[in-house]
């Protein structure tokens, strides 16, 4: 994950998370690297990935014109390992949910971090 940077964005309310995430994709180059909903869905932290001008580009976008201002915000540019590997292990029990990880049956394309039908379902 070199040369890679992570933006994260934590909102509160699904809806605003999804706003959030669609301004940080259609603004630059980042992608999805999971999300987590504490307290019911009432507070959603948005994790992107992408280079370092990209992901700071798409945070800061989202971050002004998101339907609700954002509880907290920021970037990791080129995140230590153990970073990583917690953003890591979210997405894993986010593509888990259902079956996609190939320890649960799912196949390994599944697990690759794409969104489906199923996933698009469970948002």
């Amino acid at each position: 994950m070199s040369n890679t940077s992570l933006g994260f964005i934590e909102i509160t309310g699904v809806v605003a998370a999804i706003d959030a995430l669609d301004i940080m994709c259609k603004t630059s180059g980042v992608e999805l690297a999971t999300w987590e909903r504490k307290l019911g869905g009432r507070l959603v932290t948005i994790i992107v990935r992408g280079d370092v001008a990209s992901v700071t580009e798409a945070v800061e976008a989202a971050s002004a014109k998101a339907i609700k201002k954002p509880v907290a915000s920021g970037v990791i540019a080129n995140p230590h390992e153990e970073i990583v590997r917690l953003v890591n292990l979210s997405a894993s029990r986010f593509m888990a949910g259902e079956g996609h990880s190939p320890e649960e049956g799912g196949s390994p394309e599944a697990h690759s971090g794409a969104l489906d039908a199923r996933t698009i379902q469970e948002v």
